[in-house]
Parts: structure tokens; C-alpha cells; sequence
């Protein structure tokens, strides 16, 4: 599970630094300053949550549990839908899209709180 959450990781690094130039010299003219501003959001923590999973592919290979494997994917399913509703509403202007945007913010949420909670646990024993 550690490979794949490293190389996941890595190809999601390389995703949001290849949003954040596409918004940085495309779209800077297409959108305006407040659709480019959620997009940059969406890119900005596409990246942070990038390290996040490479973190939980490291947490495995030191602490194997479901809970680290949990982060992984929760960290994954929260780029989908956090980073990916920000990316379609900019995109589109479909307001409606935002709506998903908070259930990616709480799949991160829970990503790094099921990674804390195994460092702590681990650190006890």
C-alpha cells in the first residue's frame, strides 16, 4: 500500500503544479479574479494534500494499519472531491458544484486526523 500511496501522491503533486501554472497563464484572463481564486484554492491544497498521502505512504511502512491505509484513501477521495469540485465550479460557473466541495474538506479532515491517531498510538507502545 505504500508504493501506492507514494506514487499517487506523486502524480497528484504533479497534477496540482500542472493546475496551478494552467491557472496561472491560461486562465488568469478567462476567469476573472474570483473564479481564478477557487481554482487556485483547489490547486493549492491538491498539492498540500499531495505531501499528505506521501506522509501516510511513509506512516505505513513504519505503522501498517487499516487507520494509516484509511488516511491514504481518505486523503485521495477528499482531492476528488474538494480540489476536483473547486476545479469543475471555476471551470463551469455551476455554483451548484460547490456543494460538494465541503465533503472533500471533511474527508481531509478525518485523513489527518486517522494519521494522528496512529502516531499516537504508536508512540504509546
Amino acid at each position: 500500500m505504500h508504493r501506492t500511496f507514494f506514487s499517487l501522491g506523486s502524480l497528484s503533486a504533479l497534477v496540482g503544479v500542472a493546475a496551478g501554472a494552467f491557472g496561472a497563464h491560461v486562465l488568469e484572463a478567462r476567469l476573472g479574479a474570483g473564479g481564478l481564486s477557487v481554482f487556485e484554492t483547489g490547486a493549492r491544497y491538491q498539492m498540500y494534500h499531495a505531501f499528505g498521502l506521501i506522509a501516510a505512504a511513509w506512516a505505513h511502512t513504519r505503522w501498517a494499519s487499516r487507520l494509516v491505509t484509511t488516511a491514504g484513501w481518505l486523503f485521495i477521495s477528499g482531492t476528488v472531491l474538494f480540489s476536483g469540485s473547486l476545479y469543475a465550479l471555476s471551470l463551469s460557473g455551476v455554483g451548484r458544484l460547490g456543494a460538494v466541495t465541503p465533503f472533500g474538506g471533511t474527508a481531509f479532515l478525518a485523513g489527518w486526523g486517522c494519521l494522528a491517531w496512529t502516531a499516537w498510538k504508536a508512540r504509546a507502545r
